[in-house]
């Protein structure tokens, strides 16, 4: 009998908060509730050109000014200004950091810097909906502290100008409920649904987090199959149509920051200011700017400060650690995460039968498709059995009874796929890389001594992923829990092994980038020398940064940057925005 379904929505118990909301996330909830949701209750936050040229902006109001004197011993007399003032209002648990106080003949002022524009009426000029509840949640603070507070001015300083609003009673219960509502959000509610096609997400920092397009997409997708995709699958394991109306990529296609790989052993890295320095000896090799780099990759005997790993923690820049033969150690990384509601509903539906079933069907069944793909695209003859065999194993992955059965069916479809390995390569080049199938731990020959390296950088980089999303990369669904292996890394990555790893090895070999003599032989293992590793980092990466077309959302991304994607997609099926998995599967 099949277990009950955990809810796929909520959280089990009452989320603890901190003690004030402050006034501009009250703000961010007016604006978006979702947006809210992810910077207050997640803790995410990301900078954009917007944010960051807001900080500059604020820089000059933020400068220590005169104190604001108590209430009490206010003069009708005074004329000052006031900056940077915090006061709370324990009525409403809100806290507001106030920009700047005009005090005159014994009135209190708010005045809130904002970047932007007001917004324009047939009446004029005003206040946006949210930065008006911000400024009366100032006045609010302001009057329950003892001053007298009837008014407040936003400063817009994109277009220089100031609106003034009165505190009237209308606003005062708007910003009220406003508060209410944003703590009943917080403190019981699952995440809120993402805007419908809102001009908001174009300019949201957080737009690659929430992905509101998609989720709103998946959820509302309700298109039959294409004729074609039941002819070669099953009805029960069937793709889906990308979308009737292409999804906006409101995210970058790639990201300019690039991962860095070190393989010279020997090699020492520290740091002077935010460039990190690689020496040899006491000879320096090359410099690294910190801010142009997403990943820092060490293989073998590398050593890097104290000083460099903390540097890198703050940037949120992961260090992965290898050994000289590709082996996947682990990684260093900062505390950049820290949403632990998600983490709690991954170990919660991790210990449901039901949902690893049906997760890793998914997976796999994408696994087997892209693997059949690749024969079709690089195969010189396409074996009609071994494209059959894969069809009908597709098929029965979509209705595995359990995982036991899964790994059997992709075992079976997997000795299908590499015994046509060998028809990707060149005419001539199996005289030069002799191919029988697949084999590892010790890789036994160069194109499985490619392949195990390239799986160990993809697993490398879905760990990175997940860290990034706020998973436990260790805690998986299909692969069990074991020590050292990062089992949710290893699931995310069976649909991409052959489109990544595969197709990175064939490139590297057919286009001569490694060749006989960047491999060692010891024994009956074949390992990479270091200009072989170097040289397949290369064809790795040029991989990873191609543009690819997504199956569902129709918007071209880089693969590096469809990772995150899958990785976040995944999360919003946890957090139960979701009821499926759309594993990725080309076309």
């Amino acid at each position: 009998m099949t277990p009950a379904p955990l809810p796929l929505s909520g959280h089990p118990r009452p989320r603890e908060l901190p003690d004030y909301l402050p006034a501009r996330m009250v703000n961010e909830f007016v604006y978006c509730p979702r947006l809210f949701f992810y910077e207050f209750v997640e803790g995410v936050f990301r900078e954009s050109a917007d944010t960051v040229e807001g900080s500059i902006q604020h820089r000059r109001v933020d400068r220590a000014g005169e104190p604001l004197p108590p209430a009490a011993a206010m003069d009708p007399e005074d004329c000052l200004q006031a900056r940077s003032v915090t006061l709370s209002s324990e009525r409403l648990r809100v806290i507001a950091k106030m920009d700047l106080i005009e005090i005159q003949d014994g009135e209190v002022t708010p005045v809130d810097y904002k970047h932007g524009r007001p917004r324009e009426s047939e009446q004029g000029l005003e206040l946006w909906p949210a930065d008006r509840v911000q400024l009366a949640l100032q006045g609010i603070v302001l009057r329950e502290n003892g001053y007298r507070c009837t008014e407040g001015v936003v400063y817009y300083a994109t277009t220089r100008q100031r609106v003034r609003v009165e505190f009237d009673a209308a606003l005062i219960e708007e910003a009220e409920s406003a508060v209410a509502r944003a703590w009943q959000t917080a403190a019981f509610e699952p995440i809120p649904p993402p805007l419908e096609d809102s001009p908001k997400c174009a300019g949201c920092s957080l737009a690659p987090i929430c992905l509101p397009d998609e989720v709103n997409w998946l959820r509302n997708e309700t298109a039959a199959p294409e004729p074609q995709q039941l002819a070669l699958f099953s009805e029960a394991a069937v793709p889906r149509k990308p979308a009737a109306k292409e999804v906006r990529r409101l995210l970058a296609a790639r990201d300019d920051q690039r991962p860095v790989y070190l393989n010279t052993q020997g090699l020492r890295i520290g740091k002077s200011g935010a460039v990190l320095q690689v020496k040899d000896k006491d000879a320096l090799v090359q410099e690294i700017r910190i801010n142009e780099i997403c990943q820092v990759n060490l293989m073998g005997n590398i050593q890097i400060t104290t000083q460099a790993v903390q540097t890198l923690c703050e940037a949120e820049v992961p260090v992965s650690y290898f050994s000289q033969g590709g082996w996947f150690y682990g990684i260093t990384t900062g505390l950049s995460t820290k949403n632990v509601f998600l983490r709690e509903r991954q170990f919660a539906l991790a210990a449901q039968p039901w949902f690893c079933r049906r997760l890793a069907r998914g997976l796999i069944a994408g696994k087997i498709r892209n693997q059949r793909t690749m024969i079709l695209r690089n195969h010189l003859e396409p074996p009609p059995e071994v494209l059959s065999g894969l069809k009908e194993m597709a098929g029965q992955a979509g209705q595995a009874a359990d995982l036991p059965q899964l790994l059997g069916i992709e075992g079976h479809a997997a000795r299908l796929y590499f015994a046509s390995f060998g028809g990707f390569l060149k005419i001539e080049t199996p005289l030069r890389f002799h191919f029988e199938g697949r084999n590892r731990r010790p890789p036994r020959d160069a194109v499985n001594a490619l392949l195990s390296l390239g799986y160990s950088l993809l697993a490398k980089d879905l760990t990175i992923a997940c860290y990034a999303v706020g998973f436990d990369p260790m805690m998986g669904f299909y692969h069990q829990p074991r020590f050292g292996r990062p089992a949710l890394a290893l699931d995310l990555m069976e649909p991409f092994r052959p489109l990544i790893v595969d197709s990175a090895v064939i490139t590297a070999i057919n286009t001569e980038m490694v060749g006989p003599g960047d491999f060692l032989q010891a024994g009956g293992s074949v390992a990479l020398t270091a200009s072989g590793r170097k040289a397949f980092f290369r064809a790795y990466e040029l991989r990873m940064d191609q543009l690819v077309t997504h199956p569902l959302f129709s918007y071209r991304v880089t693969y590096r940057r469809l990772l995150e994607i899958q990785a976040r997609l995944l999360a919003k099926v946890l957090e139960g925005e979701l009821n499926e998995y759309p594993a990725f599967v080309t076309r």
